[in-house]
Order: structure tokens, then sequence, then C-alpha cells
């Protein structure tokens, strides 16, 4: 049996399951506000335009996988127009003009299927390590029936060579877009993570509005500071220690500074505020040498005479730390406490340990803690 004997059933199969999706709509519950309040507010659209798109988007997700099984190698990629009130779909035969209008979409005819341009795509995909730096990206773009390539300059000669691997320049299934976005991995800035300023290895305290605050001891003002990754995460603007002991580093574009602090359970607790606890609550911390430990403050307001200098207004309680912990957040709940500074003993046999409290070093600063609510 060939394509064309099946298609009448099959076109019959998806305009019933279009009618059935059609009827499924009229009846379903309002959609929840938060997609629509955040589609109204980002695409500039009213209440009643941005429901009927977001209904039209329901649809056509249950759709496109219908019409992609019945056109099969007709099938060319489907997309909403601009406007987000129609969808189109690509075929590449009269055929499947006909099966598309009849499952109440909007064909558009193309010269290339979808699997052409993915075979154009896998090529590409093959030869990735011998792109440069100039190819920023590669994908298919359904309106255009291409597959684009983003290059800072696709002239020079291993870009070319790169293109040439594609076997699809011959047809005009590649289409060059000029680009200047040289994509890089965004990381994320998270209280409990360890990070680097030379040789000293430190833990990231709490995540503000452009970076982060640890302990003033870990590094001086003008040091680079790494990640746990070893990409550079920003410098230190400014850093006391001793009289106090907080720091904060305003972080690059490759890190985003996000309200949580990792947790004994190896997920996030996301950070609601910073309101101190009294003397004798719990409290928590996280340091990248010795994880989740909790115990209780025993003291506020503490001054601690440390070899290198007197550090007042520290916060004293009975839960060990080690090297490498400091500068780590401290939680009492959901709201910030404070930062690691030091103390006495060890996680085998016990100790007691001074956090700075993190009020203090937003306060000197002007800084603004990342906080969330828990979903």
């Amino acid at each position: 049996m060939t394509r064309k004997t099946l298609l009448p059933s099959l076109a019959t199969s998806v305009l019933t399951g279009w009618t059935a999706l059609q009827g499924l709509a009229a009846t379903a519950e309002p959609l929840p506000p938060e997609p629509a309040q955040g589609v109204t507010a980002g695409q500039g659209l009213t209440e009643a335009s941005t429901l009927r798109r977001l209904a039209l988007e329901a649809r056509a997700q249950a759709l496109e996988p219908a019409l992609r099984d019945a056109l099969g190698e007709d099938f060319a990629g489907a997309w909403l127009d601009a406007q987000g009130t129609q969808l189109l779909v690509g075929v590449t035969s009269e055929a499947g003009e006909a099966l598309v209008r009849r499952a109440g979409a909007e064909p558009r005819r193309v010269a290339r299927s979808q699997a052409q341009l993915e075979r154009v795509m896998e090529a590409l995909n093959t030869h990735a390590r011998e792109a440069p730096p100039s190819i920023h990206a590669w994908y298919v773009d359904v309106p255009t029936n291409s597959v684009v390539v983003l290059a800072q300059d696709a002239h020079l000669p291993r870009a070319q060579a790169f293109l040439a691997r594609s076997q699809g320049a011959a047809d005009g299934a590649l289409r060059i877009v000029p680009s200047s976005e040289a994509p890089r991995p965004v990381y994320d800035v998270r209280g409990g993570d360890p990070f680097f300023a030379g040789s000293a290895r430190c833990t990231v305290g709490f995540s503000v509005q452009g970076g982060f605050v640890t302990a003033g001891h870990c590094a001086p003002a003008g040091a680079t500071v790494t990640g746990y990754n070893g990409v550079v995460m920003g410098v230190v603007q400014a850093s006391v220690f001793p009289s106090r002991d907080y720091a904060w580093v305003k972080t690059n574009a490759s890190w985003t500074p996000q309200p949580w602090v990792r947790n004994g359970s190896g997920g996030n607790t996301v950070v609601a505020g910073s309101t101190a606890a009294a003397v004798g609550a719990s409290v928590c911390r996280h340091g990248n040498t010795t994880g989740w430990m909790c115990g209780t403050i025993q003291a506020r307001n503490v001054t601690v005479n440390y070899a290198e200098g007197a550090v007042t207004g520290l916060t004293r309680t009975n839960v060990c730390s080690e090297p490498g912990d400091s500068g780590g957040p401290w939680l009492s709940g959901s709201q910030a406490q404070g930062m690691t500074s030091g103390g006495s003993g060890n996680c085998t046999s016990g100790g007691t340990t001074y956090f700075q409290p993190v009020n203090a070093v937003l306060a000197a600063y002007g800084l603004t803690l990342k906080t969330g609510s828990t979903p």
C-alpha cells in the first residue's frame, strides 16, 4: 500500500482528533493565571488575546505530532504565525496541503521536508568539534525552511570547511546569519558552593543582586575569584578583616546569583529573608569541607580575638566547622543569618563556630539579598 492510498484515512483520523481537541478546548477549565499573566506582560497582549493564544498553543501541541505522523516525508515543520493566531504547517506536496487544511491548520508549500533539514543538522552535528569559534550555533528554522547557521565570520577557511560538511549548501538549505552572540554557559551562584581566591578555598555565603557575600578573611578587595568549575566568577569589590569579617564579590556575566543555599539533602533551601534569630534558636550551616551541620545560637554580638586582630559583632554557636567552610551560609529556617568566620575544634571531636551576621555586610555596602519563595 502506498503513502497516497493511506492519506485519506490518515486525514480522517487527524481531522477527527482535531475536532475532538476543539471540543475539549471549548469545555476546558480556564488556564492558570500565572502563564497568562506572564505572556500578557511579556508580549504586550490583552488578557483576551493572551487566553486565545494560549488555547491555540495547547491545541497546536497536540496536533503537531499527529500531522507529523500523517504526513510522513511530506511534513516540513509546524509553527505559529507572528500574531500567534494561526498554526502554520510546512508541506512538500499538494496532497499534504489538503490534509493540513482538513485538520484545521494553514499549509505552507516548501522545498524541503523536516527530515531533509534534520539530515543537514545531523551532518553538522557529526562534525561539531571542527566548528571554529566564529560559528556560534546552528538549528532548523522551520518558517524559512532552512538550517540557520549563526556565524561571526562564515568566510574564514575553517568556517567554510565546516559548512561544507553539511551537504546542504548546494541546494540552499543552509542560511548564514551574521551573529555577535558568542554564547557561553551560565552558572548559578549558590550559598554553600566552593570558590577559590588564589590558593585559598572558601565557601559562597549568600547571593545578592550582582554577586555574593562571604567572609572577609577569604580574599582581599581586588582579588579575582573562580568557581567550583574553574570558571572565573568575578572580583572582590570590598573586604574587611579584622574588625569585621565580610566581603562581597561582583560576579560576571557567566554567573547568575540565585536565592538558594545548598542543604543537607543535596537540594536547595530557598532564602526568604534575613531576620536575625534569637539566642537559643536552631541554626544550620553549609561548608564545602564538612557539608551541612546544625546546632543552636549561644550568644550574639560577640567579640572574638583572632591572631590577626579582634572581630566584633559575631554570633557564637555550638556547631563545628573546619578550614574551607569559611564564608559559608548560616540559616535559621529560611532566614539568612550570616557567614562562617572561625572557631575552635573540628567536626570529629566537636567545636564552636562564630559567624558574621549577614545584615551587617548588606548594610555596609548597600546590597540587596536575593530572596525567593518555596514552591
